[in-house]
């Protein structure tokens, strides 16, 4: 990869996000851990990435499957110990690859040491650790800021006559970050990470990490309709994205620059336009502010073509930029835009400029599992019952054979598998060269083998209808990328360039190697890499 001597691991390579209580379970007990990732790591070498971002591992009460954290330096016993830790990444570091770790800097558990010395007395040292708020004369919340996960965001406690905030669950109480002491107990949690040896970090809701100082209330949202979120019936305008929290992101890339090639993202639920602040003024914010949007557009060519051209005309100077197609928090790609363009989206994924981060399974096309509601675990769908927004289908086993449990675990999965486990699974399509698996691996490849693909600039090529077209160059070398989105056959002649080429890679591996000029014959669901002939 002597051509990205000039980029770093984060910007050239692949991140593959496992969800730790199902990728793989070692001991039985029906949940995945650390020892089971380990492994694994032969398969995430074989399939190509280069990091694995690892959702949080840390001692919690479990309210929100562990983004209440109760212990910001410790394993849950569930996931293994510390050794177990320090063996994982012993051996992701052993294979070339990095490791990151979830952060979750805005909140805690209500278990949390921090939070229990806080909530102990109006007078505890730690009590301005919180956010902590008088009621209203009439004995009602200080403001109408709601709860991501359904209700008020302001939980009143009987014990010391006032009430805290927290922005997701009761038991999550929210980290006053206006104080200088909550700053420093958070980056000597980095510092103690950093010092082991991860390569990065996740960090949680980063755009939620400030709040307004007035508190003031929120306005109503005009686009409300009842099948949405009772949350967003309101714009978070005072209680997210502050211009206070560059401040502190920029303090936390000062942590994370302070070790060699470590890496900082954000999870950042925003319009580009104010995404790309993140990046900081002189691109000392966040390396890589997650970009959502293939997660949230409709799967539709001309929008995400126009929209891909945004962000790279939005992106500073130097910013560089990064994909998701699924994560554990949305529903899965195979079950958004149906099984055929999930192929489609899987060469999106991998070609378009930027960081492209994997979300475990969509490389096996999993799609979500529906779960009875009386097996319901995740709060988010407990608490709105009625909305359908469980998470829980696309957090579901990895599926590695077809055995009991489709190879996941010896005992009872903590969630049920789908019926198709026996047919969709990593054994069954690891030599079927026209599998999902197989097309991801060989994008991968390609990918890694290309630098146009992994450091190239990027060129968009007008198309009509459901195709999106676009050149990824370096140097002398040219790659036309060429996506029919929708399931109908056309055609696709771009006007502004002359087209001569030979397939490279397609979504069916019988196209590859055939010539193409002038115009393309695209089969429904196709998606195809061209290098042009110069």
């Amino acid at each position: 990869m002597a051509a990205d001597k000039n980029y770093l691991w984060w910007q050239s390579g692949i991140i593959y996000q496992i969800y730790p209580r199902s990728f793989q379970d070692s001991n039985g007990d029906g949940v995945g851990d650390l020892q089971g990732i380990r492994q694994r790591l032969d398969y995430l070498q074989w399939l190509g990435v280069d990091a694995v971002w690892v959702s949080p591992i840390y001692p919690s009460p479990m309210a929100d499957f562990g983004y209440d954290i109760s212990d910001y330096t410790g394993i849950h016993p569930l996931f293994g110990t510390m050794a177990d830790f320090d063996e994982l990444l012993q051996d992701v570091h052993r294979r070339g690859m990095k490791l990151i770790l979830d952060l979750v800097p805005n909140h805690t558990s209500d278990q949390h040491p921090w939070f229990l010395e806080s909530r102990s007395s109006k007078n505890n040292p730690k009590r301005d650790w919180y956010i902590w708020e008088d009621a209203k004369p009439d004995g009602s919340a200080p403001n109408n800021w709601l709860s991501v996960f359904g209700g008020s965001g302001w939980e009143w406690d009987e014990q010391t006559g006032q009430f805290y905030y927290h922005a997701f669950l009761k038991e999550q109480p929210d980290l006053n970050w206006r104080n200088p002491e909550v700053q420093q107990a958070m980056f000597d949690v980095m510092r103690f990470w950093l010092d082991k040896g991860v390569d990065g970090f996740r960090v949680d809701v980063m755009w939620h990490m400030i709040k307004d100082k007035q508190l003031r209330d929120n306005p109503p949202n005009p686009d409300y309709s009842p099948e949405m979120a009772t949350y967003e019936k309101l714009t978070p305008a005072f209680s997210t994205d502050q211009p206070e929290i560059h401040d502190i992101v920029q303090k936390m890339r000062q942590v994370t620059d302070a070790y060699n090639e470590r890496v900082l993202i954000g999870e950042i639920y925003l319009p580009i336009h104010r995404l790309v602040t993140y990046y900081g003024p002189d691109n000392n914010g966040a390396h890589l502010p997650f970009n959502f949007m293939l997660l949230n557009l409709p799967w539709n060519a001309r929008q995400i073509a126009s929209a891909v051209d945004e962000y790279e005309g939005a992106l500073p100077e130097g910013g560089w930029p990064n994909w998701v197609l699924g994560n554990h928090d949305k529903p899965r790609i195979a079950s958004r835009v149906g099984r055929a363009q999930a192929r489609v989206a899987a060469m999106l994924l991998l070609t378009l400029r930027g960081t492209p981060t994997l979300y475990y399974g969509d490389e096996i096309e999993m799609t979500d599992v529906a779960i009875p509601a009386d097996e319901i675990q995740d709060p988010q769908g407990l608490n709105m019952p009625g909305l359908n927004l469980s998470r829980d289908p696309a957090r579901t086993p990895m599926q590695w054979n077809d055995a009991e449990n489709a190879g996941f675990t010896t005992g009872t999965p903590w969630l049920r598998l789908p019926p198709n486990n026996s047919r969709i699974n990593v054994e069954k399509q690891k030599d079927d060269p026209h599998a999902m698996l197989s097309l991801y691996r060989r994008l991968i490849a390609l990918r890694r083998s290309e630098p146009a693909l992994r450091t190239g600039d990027y060129l968009p090529v007008m198309a009509e209808g459901n195709v999106m077209a676009y050149l990824r160059k370096h140097e002398d070398t040219k790659l036309l990328i060429v996506l029919n989105m929708g399931h109908q056959t056309c055609y696709f002649k771009p006007g502004n360039m002359h087209l001569q080429g030979t397939v490279l890679l397609a979504t069916d591996p019988e196209r590859e190697g055939k010539l193409v000029q002038e115009q393309i014959i695209l089969q429904a669901d196709e998606g195809l890499i061209i290098r042009l002939q110069l």
